[in-house]
């Protein structure tokens, strides 16, 4: 534990990408395997649920640090975290041992789940005595399940592939469900992924998905395309979906459905299990997931009822259809397509496609003969190809790209035609970039504050914030809060903000403060939805604010029906 506590110290003191790929380059290079095995899992973003209840770690700070709730409280707002919390306020330490990472989660912090809270808290005295600082701060993230690590997933394949000897595209590929959550990390686990590349590597025989391509944002204005991308025919231009990035695999007779969260989600999407039975052995489609119903997309928040739940009920799949909007096949018939020009793999996709609904429509023919009940319920949309844009330049593609918001996606997808398909944020192979629409943007007043965390504990940068329930001017009309967002102002303008709150601050509810309503901000936001859940009657989904309007009155601000007329008809 002493090792992997002093690596995530060296992490957590630089923001150098070169500092921090020495420091897990150093680090996997003397580690145990056993010990290995877990910090990958962790560095790499895996979570074991929450091994002990947040209350009782406070409990046990209070009594261990002989201090009273309300003491407890002063500290944990100060410092804005509960793991630094506890770090600083239990007693110096006893005697520390030598035991690794791997022998301490899982003998000591594993089996604390689910115990009774009494052995929990004589458990708890035993393990932070036997821990210095660092050890006890990384302990506490581990039991409260929000390890969080200043490290990307590509820094982390770059560390292993250097310590591996072995280019950093394999490694990303065998990372891909490393962290699955009904992964255990162990010893033979890490051991595979240093393994040397066998000559056959990029073909497999399970339900490994491959490492998903990513867009760069395409922010020139449009005079500059020409000059930028070249003429409009070296580019395969689709809209961008907004839905699930997923990859549908089908090998062995078995189909997997991953999403590029790299969680396994294919019992929440039996419509995609079926398709899958129509695909050739050795199939792996990448696309994304939407909700289809009336010959288009559904918003977003259709698709969250889908969200989260193992077991879909007849009902919920009757209201929330889902199909598969395909924009690219990277194995067919056990052979890797990766390298292929796009082109050429959208002609594959195609044919595939064709393929398929052939297949549906016999099995529907064959269904409608009452020979086969379950052909005849697959849905005759289950792969939907995503469509194809055409516009002679620049301009005409910017024309379609305007109605965006009436056809519910978020902008356009252009993918160089002799770009082969890459691994993450990368260049080398060719590029793919996201043309997305302006946000939507509403003028809101502040109305609610909280600290923030980490570095910034001691400031106020979590924010609520308010539209009116009625035009300016009628009476008694009141602000009605319906979005929180923490990102978008720089450091300086939060130290403004943060110094306003407090000068403002009306009543404390906690760690919230009700602030006098006297600044608007305008906040931008990706989709919006009717919620029965919020009071405002609507959910915005990704808020951040994008300006402070220090020009505009909170009189000014917007209103509910303003936020009505953005919702899709």
């Amino acid at each position: 534990m002493r090792a992997f506590a002093e690596l995530y110290a060296r992490l957590d003191a630089t923001t150098s990408s070169n500092a921090k790929l020495a420091a897990m380059s150093d680090y996997f290079r003397t580690a145990p395997p056993e010990d290995a095995a877990w910090a990958a899992y962790f560095l790499a973003g895996g979570k074991p649920r929450q091994l002990v209840p947040t209350r009782l770690l406070r409990q046990y700070v209070m009594t261990a640090a002989g201090i009273t709730e309300w003491l407890y409280e002063e500290c944990y707002q100060a410092v804005g975290d509960m793991a630094e919390t506890l770090s600083l306020l239990l007693p110096e330490p006893g005697q520390a041992d030598d035991a690794g990472l791997a022998q301490w989660v899982e003998e000591r912090l594993l089996p604390l789940r689910g115990l009774p809270p009494e052995q929990v808290l004589e458990r708890l005295a035993a393990l932070f005595e036997r821990l210095d600082a660092h050890g006890r701060f990384v302990c506490a993230k581990l039991m409260t399940g929000s390890m969080r690590v200043g490290v990307s997933k590509l820094l982390l394949t770059r560390a292993l592939a250097t310590v591996a000897g072995i280019e950093a595209g394999h490694m990303a590929q065998r990372l891909i469900g490393y962290t699955d959550i009904g992964a255990r990390p162990a010893a033979q686990a890490y051991l595979d992924l240093l393994a040397p590349v066998s000559f056959d590597a990029g073909a497999r025989a399970d339900g490994q998905p491959y490492p998903f391509f990513l867009a760069h944002p395409l922010a020139a204005p449009l005079e500059r395309l020409p000059s930028m991308l070249g003429p409009t025919s070296s580019w395969l231009v689709e809209w961008k979906w907004d839905g699930i990035r997923a990859q549908v695999v089908r090998r062995a007779a078995q189909t997997w459905v991953w999403s590029r969260g790299e969680e396994l989600v294919s019992e929440r999407f039996p419509e995609l299990l079926r398709l899958g039975g129509l695909l050739p052995d050795g199939t792996v489609l990448d696309g994304e997931i939407v909700v289809w119903r009336e010959g288009r997309v559904q918003p977003f928040a259709q698709l969250q009822r889908r969200l989260g739940r193992k077991n879909v009920g007849a009902r919920l799949l009757a209201d929330a259809p889902v199909v598969l909007l395909a924009y690219d096949v990277l194995e067919l018939e056990g052979v890797d397509l990766r390298s292929q020009p796009q082109a050429a793999r959208r002609a594959a996709l195609e044919r595939l496609a064709d393929q398929v609904a052939g297949r549906e429509r016999a099995g529907h023919e064959h269904g409608a003969r009452g020979n086969d009940g379950d052909s005849a319920s697959t849905p005759s949309s289950s792969l939907i190809l995503s469509p194809l844009l055409h516009g002679d330049d620049w301009a005409a593609l910017e024309a379609q790209r305007a109605k965006s918001r009436a056809l519910g996606v978020e902008g356009m997808m252009l993918k160089a035609a002799s770009a082969a398909y890459g691994v993450g944020r990368t260049r080398e192979t060719g590029i793919w970039w996201k043309w997305k629409i302006d946000p939507y943007s509403i003028d809101a007043v502040l109305i609610y504050a909280q600290r923030g965390h980490g570095r910034r504990a001691s400031l106020y940068t979590d924010y609520t914030f308010a539209v009116w329930d009625g035009p300016p001017g009628a009476a008694d009309r009141q602000l009605v809060p319906f979005a929180k967002a923490y990102s978008g102002l720089s450091d300086e303008e939060i130290r403004a903000v943060d110094a306003i709150v407090r000068k403002t601050t009306i009543e404390k509810f906690g760690p919230v403060r009700s602030v006098a309503p006297t600044q608007v901000f305008e906040l931008g936001f990706e989709g919006i939805a009717r919620s029965a859940r919020h009071k405002s009657g609507v959910a915005v989904r990704f808020p951040r604010m994008l300006r402070w309007r220090q020009d505009k009155g909170v009189a000014d601000a917007d209103t509910l029906q303003t936020l009505a007329e953005l919702l899709p008809s």
